[in-house]
């Protein structure tokens, strides 16, 4: 039986979580805008999108890419999904032996939801 290993994964500093003000509370920066497109861009694909939401409500809040890669594509366009889907901030991997695991990046659901929300509701 092998002994499993414990890895520490990166904390990230409050300045690396995207965070912008609610919509309709003030105009958004040119940065903020930029951030926060890539996100709204990378789940506007159905793919992505039932991705994105398989890791977030995978118990424990991780996914190995085993258990969430029947979404009726293949597995290099899984593959291909999900990176996009990292390179837009929104997931993290971790690679255990031969598979992957994702899980949502830190702050990414809250900055999402706090565009969203009408400022002083």
């Amino acid at each position: 039986m092998s002994n499993p290993q414990v890895i520490e994964l990166p904390v990230l500093e409050p300045e690396d979580v995207p965070c912008c003000p609610p919509l309709t509370s003030a105009p958004l920066s040119e940065e903020d805008s930029v951030k926060m497109a890539a996100m709204f861009k990378a789940l506007s694909d159905p793919v992505r999108l039932r991705l994105f939401s398989r890791v977030a409500s995978h118990e424990g809040g991780e996914a190995c890419v085993c258990d969430i890669q029947d979404v009726g594509v293949s597995q290099p366009t899984v593959s291909h999904h999900l990176k996009k889907l990292r390179e837009a901030g929104l997931l993290t991997s971790e690679r255990r032996g031969t598979w992957v695991y994702y899980r949502v990046a830190p702050g990414v659901l809250a900055a999402m939801a706090a565009m969203l929300t009408a400022a002083g509701g």
